[in-house]
């Protein structure tokens, strides 16, 4: 799937456009979080229509990591993904898999992936390191019920629902579903115990400045 181009604070027009063209609801951190929202970017299917996009909150998880400096970002992203049926590619030769948690565990494994690559890795060797990591995300996102995965329970408009859920030396990521979606979820400095997930009234929102007196990580 194509995705457009990130967009932070002021969000360019075309992105804030590709959210407000989704047929299903966006979902972000519930009103436990005060801190700083920002919109990132949205997902094409093989139609040109919606099928996933990301909301991130807190320091942008921007791949910029340098060797033997730590790094002290603090982001948790949410991955909302349309429930799409098995349906027939545009060309007609193939069939294209039905939406389900591990496409939210896939996508939220791959952006924590490209957030994340280690700082003391030679440019080089960056997409060797991403390709091969990559691949490990998908099995490990094929295989939600398999060892590498545990259960953690948040609340999702207040009514608590089971995720699939699993650490790394990068972050966590977590997987599971939600009224009328998928839910993905990707962070890192900031604990996944304690966040909840509501969906969001108004997307616009995540292109305003954050009100007077809010930190950027106002966790709940």
């Amino acid at each position: 799937m194509d995705t457009t181009s990130r967009a932070t604070g002021a969000a360019p027009a075309a992105v804030l456009d590709g959210f407000l063209a989704a047929d299903f609801p966006w979902y972000g951190l519930d009103d436990g979080w005060t801190g700083a929202r920002w919109l990132m970017q949205v997902g094409a299917g093989a139609d040109g229509g919606v099928d996933y996009g990301s909301v991130g909150h807190g320091d942008e998880p921007a791949a910029r990591q340098y060797e033997g400096v730590p790094d002290t970002r603090r982001f948790v992203v949410v991955v909302t993904v349309a429930r799409r049926p098995v349906r027939r590619s545009m060309d007609g030769t193939g069939v294209l898999e039905a939406t389900s948690a591990s496409s939210a565990a896939w996508l939220a494994g791959s952006g924590l992936l490209s957030s994340t690559w280690p700082g003391q890795l030679d440019r080089s060797l960056r997409q060797d390191w991403l390709d091969q990591q990559t691949a490990i995300a998908w099995d490990l996102a094929d295989d939600l019920d398999g060892p590498n995965w545990s259960s953690l329970n948040l609340p999702v408009a207040g009514v608590p629902k089971d995720f699939r859920y699993r650490e790394s030396e990068y972050g966590w990521v977590l997987a599971g579903e939600a009224r009328g979606v998928l839910l993905g979820a990707y962070g890192r400095g900031i604990s996944a115990y304690g966040l909840g997930f509501a969906p969001v009234p108004d997307i616009v929102r995540y292109t305003e400045p954050r009100p007077a007196g809010a930190t950027a990580l106002g966790a709940s």
